[in-house]
């Protein structure tokens, strides 16, 4: 069955994900791809499940796949665990691949006994990151590795739209976008918003009101379309219960956080805290909030240029924080913001973003907060200008957003 899928759905191979699994495959530990509904954690299967036959053409390949309705009935552990013993093949190495996990019962204890009896390599999807603050952290605490799969980057896009990179191509992805998908629908904005619209619609009922059991879907959206509306402002639960109510939506402060959850969890939103550069320790409130993919907050609320430049600016610069690998903050030092701080593996990076450098004011905000941090990492200031891209300000680096998005940090 598996050959037949992939020879229906072919890929283009996303090398950034390979590269970061493939020194696992074999290895006794469960290889958990999550992220959100549709950034093609599926494809990512498909690859490996390639690279895995080039080196081993006898390999036994097990798939399931919960999007199918040929494995409806696996429902339990138990369903999960019976199907996988009487696929296996002795004599030849396993290799077992379920996509959308989170559907089947209780599957980490079906994983937690396959993993002891070492008979096959396992791999597995999610789209809801509870699925590793809850059932595998508790059932399969350090037998497991996780890898976040994101829609598009900058250079994917490219890539899979065979664009050159220019401003024509980066104002397109600032519209629409990266959700894998959309290579079959072509740039026309309306097609895509539409695609996207339905994407969104799919996210929320499938992956947060159904599994979350949200009753207040009406309130649910207009917290999504605040959030849509505020990408990059430092809030807490309590304004934006305040903004609610000011709309007539009388909501506590805890009900915001009961529902902003389920939209982190399903990788919809991301949740970015406050970082203290003096102090070295993370602020317990006042944090921002990005979106996965900057088209489906697009299709949601439209982009108006003019007024969300700025804003759809800093989301695609944290996607591509987020997307190589970095831990990224709001920075504070002192009484100054840093846009963000990236850290990964001892390495730390500073990032200040800004539409236009327009006046001296802008420049010495943009450029003078970062020259506060007395330390020699890496400082960008990330911005639409053409003019002085590339240069060197107190060793602080200016660089047009195109050319930020297809940085390797």
């Amino acid at each position: 069955m598996i050959d037949e899928i992939i020879k229906s759905r072919p890929y283009i191979r996303r090398k950034i994900y390979s590269d970061r699994i493939n020194p696992y495959i074999g290895k006794q530990i469960i290889k958990v791809l999550s992220g959100q509904r549709r950034v093609g954690k599926s494809y990512i299967l498909f690859q490996l499940i390639d690279d895995i036959r080039k080196k081993d053409s006898e390999a036994n390949i097990i798939y399931i796949s919960k999007e199918l309705k040929a494995f409806d009935s696996i429902k339990t552990e138990d369903d999960l665990y019976n199907y996988i013993q009487k696929s296996l093949i002795k004599g030849k190495s396993n290799y077992v691949f379920v996509d959308e996990i989170q559907e089947i019962e209780n599957f980490e204890l079906a994983f937690r006994s396959l993993l002891a009896e070492n008979t096959c390599d396992l791999f597995c999807t999610g789209s809801n990151a509870k699925l590793l603050s809850g059932e595998l952290a508790t059932t399969l605490a350090g037998r497991y590795i996780e890898f976040i799969i994101h829609s598009l980057g900058y250079d994917e896009f490219l890539h899979f739209m065979k664009l050159e990179p220019n401003n024509d191509a980066l104002n397109n992805y600032l519209n629409l976008g990266g959700m894998p998908y959309i290579k079959h629908i072509g740039l026309d904005e309306v097609t895509v918003f539409e695609y996207l619209r339905n994407v969104y619609a799919s996210i929320l009922l499938k992956d947060v009101v159904a599994r979350e059991n949200i009753r207040n879907v009406s309130f649910l959206e207009s917290l999504i379309e605040f959030l849509a509306d505020n990408i990059g402002s430092l809030f807490s639960a309590n304004n934006i219960s305040k903004y609610l109510k000011s709309q007539r939506a009388t909501v506590t402060p805890q009900a915001v956080l009961n529902y902003l959850k389920p939209l982190v969890n399903a990788y919809f939103i991301h949740k970015v805290p406050r970082y203290d550069i003096n102090g070295l320790k993370i602020f317990e409130t006042g944090e921002k909030y990005y979106f996965e993919d900057i088209g489906l907050r697009n299709a949601i609320r439209g982009f108006d240029r003019r007024k969300d430049i700025q804003k759809v600016m800093e989301n695609i610069v944290f996607l591509h924080l987020n997307r190589q690998g970095f831990n990224v903050f709001v920075g504070q030092y002192g009484v100054y913001e840093i846009d963000f701080v990236a850290k990964r593996k001892g390495k730390k990076v500073y990032v200040q973003v800004s539409y236009l450098l327009i006046n001296n004011s802008t420049i010495e905000r943009e450029f003078g907060n970062l020259l506060k941090i007395v330390d020699n990492y890496p400082k960008y200031v990330v911005t639409m200008d053409e003019y002085n891209a590339g240069s060197d300000y107190k060793g602080i680096t200016q660089l047009h957003l195109g050319d930020f998005l297809l940085l390797d940090l």
